[in-house]
């Protein structure tokens, strides 16, 4: 019987030359904690050999500091130790705006990308990615304002997020570059990327995955939900958790999808790690999105 096994060896992001860790950590509920607390995510990250970090100007909107807030810690904590910018590949996201609520117009991202570098106090973005599809900016207008963002070496590489295959076609079409990355929302229990085409056109592709909420907003960690238990009793045997399971099933698809850890607990993000240990069988795995999708697969 087949077994499925991961690695934990950085792989290219894409077609963009950047390697990068098998796990992302993403701040987007990064809100309200001191420089220090800032830090210490960080540090639990780095320590799990992670070393994609994923943001998102939109982050943290929903919190007192409002638009950009999380941008703005994370860069906080860059500013007093320029040492940890060498160690990580940063990615950000631009295009949300809230009461718009979608804006890609060329003169909006080119404002856009200047206010996240400044936030996150560095000189190069290493992955910009477009939100959410703006409907009303055709996409030779967002292909030439990353393009820009490219040639002027505000941003090494370029991707999209929450766009369908033919979106992702449609900008590709008037870039000048690449699209390396597509982030999905991806886990056993929205699975919809299986089956719409999602990851079969990024393998085509080769476009990396970054698959944002792994965990299903928690519930895949719960073992009330069918799921849940099945992740807890098919983790227990590789001694983790629910938690590491999950990610695990999402890293042994073959589109190699590095799921983004959204914890903001330094143990969590450390425990992330044991999503390593995890060995899949096909039928394991299957039962696992059955479990997700409360019906037998065909």
């Amino acid at each position: 019987m087949t077994t499925i096994r991961l690695s934990n060896e950085p792989r290219l992001l894409g077609k963009s030359g950047l390697l990068v860790s098998p796990l992302a950590w993403g701040m987007w509920r990064l809100a309200g904690i001191e420089t220090a607390a800032v830090r210490a995510l960080i540090d639990a990250a780095l320590g799990a050999g992670i070393t994609l970090f994923d943001t998102a100007d939109i982050y943290g909107f929903d919190a007192p500091a409002g638009f950009g807030s999380a941008e703005e810690l994370f860069g906080r904590a860059l500013r007093e130790d320029r040492g940890l910018r060498d160690r990580m590949v940063i990615a950000t996201k631009g295009g949300i705006r809230p009461g718009i609520p979608y804006n890609s117009s060329s003169a909006y991202l080119s404002e856009a990308v200047d206010d996240s570098l400044r936030r996150m106090a560095v000189d190069t973005i290493d992955l910009y990615q477009i939100h959410r599809r703006d409907l009303l900016t055709h996409p030779h207008e967002v292909a030439a304002a990353l393009d820009a963002m490219v040639t002027g070496g505000k941003v090494r590489a370029v991707g999209v997020s929450n766009h369908a295959p033919a979106e992702f076609d449609a900008l590709q079409a008037f870039l000048g570059q690449p699209i390396v990355a597509t982030q999905p929302e991806f886990s056993a229990l929205h699975y919809a990327p299986l089956f719409d085409g999602t990851l079969d056109h990024a393998m085509a592709r080769e476009v990396a995955v970054l698959a944002w909420s792994p965990l299903g907003g928690g519930r895949l960690a719960d073992p009330a939900h069918p799921a849940g238990a099945m992740l807890a009793e098919h983790g227990a045997a590789f001694g983790v958790d629910a938690a590491s399971a999950a990610l695990a099933w999402v890293m042994a698809h073959p589109a190699r999808i590095i799921p983004i850890v959204g914890s903001q607990s330094p143990a969590r993000i450390a425990a992330a790690a044991d999503a390593y240990r995890v060995e899949w069988t096909r039928s394991a795995w299957y039962a696992v999105l059955q479990a997700g999708m409360g019906r037998a697969l065909p």
